[in-house]
């Protein structure tokens, strides 16, 4: 029993810097999009696991690497798609919340510096009940679903 032990030690050591939670509220796959010189604008995508047995609310975000951070989705508004901020990301009991290119995201205001892949951003998700989960993301190149948004994002956002 005690290698077993070990054994499931040894994987969730090997999972952890992946998956961060608080209680049962989980982050998981969480990654943050690399820009091009100059662009002062990102965002950040994850998925966001509530395994417990109350509906979950994000409500903020935040990271040193932007000076403002939003949550946002994109809706269809009068025949546009278009991108706007939001007050909460709500997650029920229960499931995931997918944040990806084109959907529900995290969106990154004047950044500090260019976000270039292969270096890490610490991010910050708070809830409505008072709990934060921070987690260290990579960032990464995202060109799929995001070539026709990207001038909007920097022109309805600057």
């Amino acid at each position: 029993m005690t290698s077993f032990k070990s054994f499931v030690a040894a994987i969730a050591f090997m999972v952890a810097p992946f998956v961060h939670a608080h209680g049962e509220f989980f982050i998981h796959d969480a990654y943050a999009r690399a820009t091009a010189p100059g662009a002062p604008n990102s965002a950040a995508f994850m998925v966001l696991d509530n395994q417990s047995k109350v509906l979950k609310r994000v409500v903020s975000a935040s990271t040193p690497a932007a000076k403002r951070v939003e949550l946002h989705e994109h809706a269809m508004v009068d025949g546009m798609m278009e991108m706007r901020q939001i007050a909460q990301i709500l997650v029920p009991e229960g499931e995931q919340v997918t944040l990806k290119p084109g959907g529900l995201h995290v969106m990154l205001f004047d950044l500090t510096q260019p976000l270039k892949v292969g270096e890490h951003i610490s991010l910050t998700l708070n809830t409505a009940d008072g709990h934060s989960l921070t987690k260290q993301i990579p960032v990464k190149s995202v060109m799929a679903g995001m070539k026709h948004h990207n001038k909007e994002m920097h022109a309805n956002h600057e």
